[in-house]
């Protein structure tokens, strides 16, 4: 049995907070499994530069899930992690198949932008908590997730 969770933030707080970055952590992981599949079968006449760009982006997404979890895992609260969960929690479409490169970046854009929002709609709990860690890690997610929709979003 782990010892109680007292850090200035109410249990009833503390889970609603947990259910907004579970949210975040299924729709991050998902543009991860998303990104890194676009970046094994991209082909095309652009695909040194989104090979590339999409490991980058891959890469920046598997540590992402990790500061994500470890977050949950503070606020004392198991962390989702399979599958079924995160097909359940996602805003994010799976992609089958092979799209061509334009339709990858283009789902990649709309993917970005969802995880986006998804953190927008976490923040005010964690705001209203004084939650500053997870404010703080919200804020990055926006950030990073608004730029490389934006580098996405410049190719097409």
């Amino acid at each position: 049995m782990e010892a109680p969770v007292n850090i200035g933030i109410s249990e009833g707080d503390r889970k609603s907070i947990v259910e907004g970055l579970s949210r975040l952590l299924a729709d991050t992981y998902t543009l991860y499994l998303k990104t890194h599949n676009f970046h094994w079968n991209v082909t095309g006449p652009m695909f040194q530069s989104l090979h590339t760009l999409f490991e980058t982006q891959y890469t920046e997404l598997a540590l992402a899930v990790d500061a994500i979890a470890e977050r949950i895992r503070t606020l004392g609260y198991p962390a989702p992690g399979s599958y079924s969960e995160y097909a359940e929690l996602s805003s994010i479409a799976e992609t089958r198949g092979v799209p061509e490169a334009t339709d990858m970046i283009r789902l990649l854009v709309e993917a970005n932008e969802a995880v986006v929002r998804t953190a927008r709609a976490a923040f005010p709990n964690a705001e209203k908590a004084n939650d500053e860690s997870t404010v703080d890690l919200l804020v990055e997610r926006m950030s990073i997730h608004e730029k490389a929709a934006w580098m996405l979003r410049s190719m097409l």
